[in-house]
């Protein structure tokens, strides 16, 4: 069997392949590590209510806080997503876990707000990493029928760290833990879970696609898949002794960022993904800051409360219903089925009378909208990311997108507390309802990929001949691997 079947092989058994035991422990520990950036991101929202009175906050300090893993989160996406795409996902896998670690034990024991900040910072390095190395591996080893399905089932995860914030502070506040030490292990307690996949995840293999399509390991990817899967995905003549293919040569990011496709896909995928971030984190981070606007007189234990029902009961189900039926929706279109949506809702609050005022309208308008980012854009843009840019570029590609996401977020965590002192509450959203609307517009820029293959999707045999073109005949990365697009 010539190596050019079993690089076909490889891709071909990965497209095909029923659901089965290694697409769920490929989707557990990728899943956990994204549980962990959701607790650790959106922990600080209860910290905050806290700490504002504890240390006399001003508001300028309120954004710095809630804030600042975010910004950092764009550096740590960039730099891992590129490091994965010239060395391999799986060197670095785990590294980012190590860094959430250290981001959480510091901040839980940061003697004043300057320390804080630091360790926010350290933490979001960490998150921003974990972003593009677990979506591309999942999607990686998917099968093209349910891609969107596993990714999604990935990103889900988000939605438990949402839910278990909140709980936390309510556990700690009902407890009569003193406050001074409930938000210290609010924050803390995100280096557990970061901690116990750092061992899953060295287990992992590399991605058998990076190991064909980039380093040319054919052979060595077909019996890791078989050994992965426990023989579920076998290659036929995986075992026969023959010399490992060589790579093609790996582009350099001036000339990925050159190819227009590429650009044009990573507006689309970016800028779609920063307007809902802005956003989505702005609302999510001061969602207990704005329910006690709506209801100043309600106490700490009692925002939380419902800060816990909306993720519960909006939130949760968004993300369920997304991850069972984006493969048969589409991708693109339940994106721009969510940002539709989100613009109405946020309208709603911003200009219908009464409506920001009174708890019960605008905890169930406000509901709505959360449902329909799940079910919608804050699931679509972690897998579109996942699934549009070719492999010589596909962490760096969703490196991009999730780090400019986070710029996104950084802003609209940052100006929402200054929009809403200033603007009000219903003129902060308002503002919010114009970024959805870009944010579907945008989305009619690219494809849709659901059901197709990531080799189709994305234009592989484009780039793979560019990159055998800027070797030159003959040259060391002149090899180009196979791959049948189905």
């Amino acid at each position: 069997m010539g190596t050019a079947s079993i690089n076909n092989g490889v891709v071909e058994a990965l497209n095909g392949a029923r659901i089965g035991s290694f697409h769920l422990r490929a989707a557990a520990v990728t899943g956990i590590g994204f549980f962990t950036d959701a607790y650790d991101l959106f922990i600080i929202g209860a910290a905050l209510t806290i700490l504002k009175g504890q240390w006399h906050l001003t508001p300028t300090q309120v954004s710095l806080l809630g804030s600042t893993a975010l910004i950092a989160a764009f550096v740590g996406a960039f730099v891992f997503g590129r490091i994965a795409d010239l060395f391999g996902r799986r060197k670095i896998y785990g590294v980012e876990a190590a860094i959430m670690v250290i981001g959480a034990l510091a901040s839980a024991f940061a003697p004043g707000i300057v320390w804080l900040i630091l360790a926010r910072f350290v933490l979001g390095i960490g998150i921003g990493g974990d972003y593009p190395v677990s979506a591309v591996l999942m999607s990686e080893f998917a099968n093209q029928r349910d891609r969107g399905k596993l990714v999604g089932l990935v990103f889900s995860m988000q939605a438990l760290g949402l839910i278990v914030g909140p709980l936390v502070g309510i556990v700690l506040l009902a407890s009569h833990v003193s406050p001074a030490v409930a938000w210290r292990l609010m924050l803390g307690l995100g280096a557990v879970p970061a901690g116990a996949v750092i061992w899953f995840r060295r287990r992992m293999p590399e991605s058998p696609r990076f190991s064909v399509g980039v380093e040319g390991r054919a052979d060595e990817a077909a019996m890791e898949l078989a050994r992965y899967s426990h023989g579920q995905l076998a290659v036929e003549g995986e075992g026969e002794a023959r010399p490992l293919t060589g790579g093609v040569r790996r582009l350099g990011l001036r000339a990925l960022l050159s190819d227009r496709r590429i650009l044009l896909t990573l507006l689309g995928t970016a800028g779609t993904w920063f307007l809902f971030d802005y956003a989505y984190y702005g609302n999510s981070i001061s969602t207990p800051v704005i329910l006690s606007d709506v209801a100043p007189h309600a106490s700490l234990l009692t925002t939380l409360e419902w800060s816990l029902a909306i993720f519960a009961i909006a939130a949760l189900p968004g993300y369920l219903l997304a991850t069972a039926t984006m493969d048969r929706i589409g991708h693109r279109r339940l994106q721009l089925i969510g940002f539709a949506v989100m613009a109405a809702s946020f309208l709603a609050i911003g200009l219908v009378p009464g409506v920001a005022s009174a708890a019960i309208p605008f905890l169930a308008v406000y509901a709505v909208s959360y449902f329909f980012s799940e079910f919608g854009p804050n699931t679509t843009t972690f897998v579109l990311s996942a699934e549009l840019f070719p492999v010589q570029a596909r962490t760096t590609g969703h490196g991009l997108s999730a780090g400019t996401a986070k710029v996104g977020a950084f802003i609209g965590v940052f100006v929402f507390p200054l929009l809403t002192a200033t603007a009000g509450l219903r003129g902060t959203l308002t503002v919010t309802a114009a970024f959805a609307v870009v944010g579907l517009l945008l989305t009619l820029i690219l494809p849709e990929p659901a059901r197709r293959s990531l080799e189709d999707v994305s234009g592989e045999s484009r780039i793979r001949q560019l990159a055998a073109r800027r070797s030159g005949p003959g040259g060391p990365g002149a090899v180009v691997p196979e791959y049948v697009a189905s």
